[in-house]
């Protein structure tokens, strides 16, 4: 029996493929205008539209889910990837929050961990990524004093000792 408790579970928000829709607009309007003075072009639609659909299964398809014991990424559209990685082995995080996301009230969470697999997770386009964020926070602290682990970090210094 698992005592796993999920609290979270999302697909990142679609306003992470604007720049593809608006690309995709300019491009279909084109083609519309070219399919009046020659009717074959509009055949052309296909490209643009699949590119879009393709797009939108992407984002769709993946799926974020904070539980807590790990967080479990899952990704593809045909194929399908799920990674996980141990809450514990998280080292750090950081809230990205560009103006166009604040706009919309979305965010994007980035994990670096010490997981060889997964040393650094993006967690792109979520609403609600500050208390997300502070959410993470508090299960990695619960899940290491659980394990008893504790994250060191070794940095070379530089020898400033002056030999006078």
């Amino acid at each position: 029996m698992s005592d796993e408790v999920s609290f979270w579970k999302t697909s990142p928000s679609q306003w992470l493929n604007l720049g593809a829709y608006l690309v995709s607009l300019i491009v279909i309007a084109g083609i519309v205008a070219g399919g009046i003075f020659f009717p074959p072009a509009f055949i052309a639609l296909v490209l643009p539209l699949a590119w879009i659909i393709w797009k939108y299964m992407v984002v769709k398809c993946q799926q974020f889910e904070l539980t807590n014991e790990r967080l479990k990424i899952t990704s593809g559209v045909i194929n399908q990837h799920i990674e996980e990685v141990e809450l514990y082995r998280v080292k750090d995080t950081l809230t990205i929050r560009p103006w166009w996301m604040r706009v919309v009230g979305l965010a994007t969470i980035k994990l670096e961990t010490s997981d060889r697999g997964q040393p650094k997770v993006l967690i792109p386009g979520v609403k609600n990524g500050v208390e997300l964020r502070e959410t993470l926070r508090k299960e990695v602290e619960r899940q290491r004093d659980k394990k008893r682990v504790r994250e060191m970090d070794f940095n070379e210094i530089e020898d400033e000792v002056d030999l006078a």
